[in-house]
């Protein structure tokens, strides 16, 4: 057996064959010469190699990328701590704050891997081709022309639709339990929305507190936050917010929750969660909602039960005893809209 080089897909004594090895992508090309190159055995075109016959080096060299992509994808994973894992999201990388943070970050993290992995393949697709299969100098030999390839079309439109169906499972598994209010809450919290700030009734204990209506609390200079009205919530005790809005639409985001939900006029919307971690965590309106809606802020301190209660004896001391209503008025008179008991006025 001999064996010779083939170049241009000529074998010794024979003619140029069009599509012969090395001219058909199938074959190795030379970087030096720019022209296609095979293996010719006793004078005939061979797409084996002549140190391992019974495996195509196209194969082996695929195989072996694809290793040394496996290896270097591992050795990355390999140093992804959970804080890492985390990325920006906010919250406490240490704990998880809620009893929802867990699967929140799950979900979130397994969806960017999922982008991930299918970007590096789309890409790496795309630039391997560009790379292996670009035309070269002197090189006049037409690739092999695929058209109405069933398979590769049935890849294209079965795929996608596999990764959107499975994208889909899990975001609505998780939507469902996290949004879940199948279980009565320890405490019920009924937060109002309006422009520009929130009113927050605690339900259960008949006490409510207030922040102000249309007014900028921003402090020029100092960037501090004026007259911020605050949410008390007590640690380990689930809590079930019921969402209303006075005016327009808003939208109720604690960042350090992971979690947020619009706020719509005429319309009652609620979920539940357990706070796990005592301390402080800002809030915002996540929705465009007029002209001050960049200071439509609060603040969220989760405490002891004791010093829960002590909040609330506190606001009952100063008169904020009952709930308020969702009256339509920038310039509420308290006295007036606070009620008492479980009757509000202006739900008649």
């Amino acid at each position: 057996m001999v064996l010779t080089p083939c170049r241009q897909g000529v074998s010794p004594g024979r003619k140029p064959v069009v599509g012969a090895l090395g001219c058909t992508g199938r074959g190795r090309r030379s970087r030096v010469t720019a022209a296609c190159t095979g293996w010719c055995v006793d004078g005939t075109p061979s797409e084996r190699s002549p140190v391992h016959p019974e495996t195509p080096r196209r194969k082996r060299r695929l195989a072996l990328k694809w290793a040394g992509l496996a290896a270097v994808v591992a050795v990355a994973l390999s140093g992804c701590s959970a804080e890492v894992q985390r990325g920006w999201l906010p919250g406490n990388s240490d704990a998880e704050i809620t009893d929802q943070t867990g699967r929140i970050v799950n979900l979130w993290v397994g969806s960017w891997v999922a982008a991930l992995a299918v970007g590096l393949l789309t890409w790496g697709l795309m630039l391997w081709c560009v790379a292996v299969y670009r035309k070269r100098k002197d090189d006049n030999v037409l690739p092999v022309q695929l058209r109405y390839h069933v398979p590769l079309e049935f890849m294209y439109v079965v795929l996608p639709i596999v990764m959107v169906g499975v994208l889909f499972f899990y975001t609505n598994r998780d939507v469902t339990e996290i949004q879940s209010t199948s279980t009565e809450a320890q405490n019920h919290v009924e937060v109002i929305g309006k422009q520009w700030s929130w009113d927050f009734n605690y339900l259960d204990d008949d006490a409510y507190d207030t922040g102000q209506h249309a007014e900028d609390v921003g402090s020029a200079g100092t960037g501090q936050l004026l007259d911020q009205v605050t949410l008390w919530l007590p640690v380990n005790e689930s809590t079930r917010f019921t969402l209303e809005s006075r005016d327009v639409i808003h939208s109720f985001w604690v960042p350090s929750f992971l979690y947020k939900m619009d706020m719509i006029p005429g319309k009652t919307n609620s979920f539940q969660l357990t706070p796990k971690v005592i301390g402080t965590y800002e809030g915002k309106c996540a929705e465009l909602c007029g002209e001050y809606h960049s200071s439509m802020l609060f603040t969220v301190n989760v405490v002891s039960r004791e010093d829960y209660d002590k909040h609330i004896a506190e606001l009952k001391a100063k008169g904020q005893e009952g709930a308020l209503g969702l009256e339509y008025s920038r310039q509420q008179d308290l006295e007036s809209a606070a009620t008492h008991g479980d009757t509000k006025e202006g739900d008649s």
